[in-house]
């Protein structure tokens, strides 16, 4: 798909993710004229087979505090036909686990530097 110029095509590209066997997004949302796609998932795994499928280049973590939580963003980006594709993660992590913050996938951490 090469142009997001209306909602039905913006929804078309996530559905042909859907029936190639990526799982659902768990929160979509399209902002108003089809310039910004935001997908929500539920795990690593299934943020990697979406970034992988729309061919995201941009990648982005942040680190946060949520009300003595701290959480992990990782967000995904491609822009098609003017439309920004975003993909997100959202982990909780433990102070346990700070290696997991100084890295962008932290599967990719050697068992050595665990």
């Amino acid at each position: 798909m090469t142009e997001l110029a209306t909602r039905a095509q913006a929804f078309g590209l996530i559905a042909e993710g859907v029936s190639s066997g990526l799982t659902a997004p768990w929160r979509l949302y399209l902002a108003r004229g089809c310039r910004y796609l935001s997908l929500s998932v539920g795990d690593r795994a299934e943020w990697n087979a979406w970034r992988t499928h729309l061919g995201c280049p941009e990648l982005s973590v942040r680190v946060y505090d949520a009300g003595g939580e701290i959480r992990r963003s990782s967000v995904a980006e491609v822009v098609l036909d003017g439309c920004r594709i975003s993909v997100e993660l959202v982990e909780e992590v433990s102070t346990d686990d700070l290696d997991r913050l100084l890295v962008a996938d932290p599967t990719t951490i050697e068992p050595e530097e665990r």
